[in-house]
């Protein structure tokens, strides 16, 4: 029992005694470098506006026909978002008025379209139970 109490009484003090004020800040500029001072925040002090992104570079612009458009209608109580990618419907997102929503996606690219309760991959990695009290 003694050594039980030693044990834990070591372990709790090598923790304590390992930590320094130094450890929890790291050092944010140069040494020899200043400080940038702290701008207090004052009531009623007009917020600055963000910078515009700097253009694409040259080839890169962005493709429209490779972005997916999306349809959201309403049938009776239901949401109906249709996901489309070069005319074509692949995904349907059915977003009921009590219930979870569902998704229909087409997997194969033929327009049969199978039911998810959720947009996950349906990988599961096997689970047992090692131990139960």
């Amino acid at each position: 029992m003694r050594i039980l109490i030693a044990t834990v009484l070591l372990g709790i003090t090598s923790s304590v005694l390992a930590q320094s004020p130094g450890d929890h800040a790291l050092p944010t500029q140069a040494p020899g470098q200043k400080a940038p001072a702290a701008k207090p925040f004052a009531k009623g002090r007009a917020l600055e506006p963000i910078p515009e992104p700097p253009p694409a570079p040259p080839g890169l612009e962005p493709d429209g026909a490779l972005e997916p458009q999306v349809t959201i209608q309403r049938r009776g109580t239901d949401t109906v978002e249709e996901f489309r990618l070069n005319g074509r419907v692949y995904m349907v997102k059915v977003t009921p008025a009590n219930g979870k929503p569902y998704y229909l996606i087409d997997n194969v690219g033929r327009g049969e379209f199978t039911r998810h309760d959720s947009y996950d991959t349906g990988t599961r990695p096997p689970m047992w139970v090692i131990h139960q009290w």
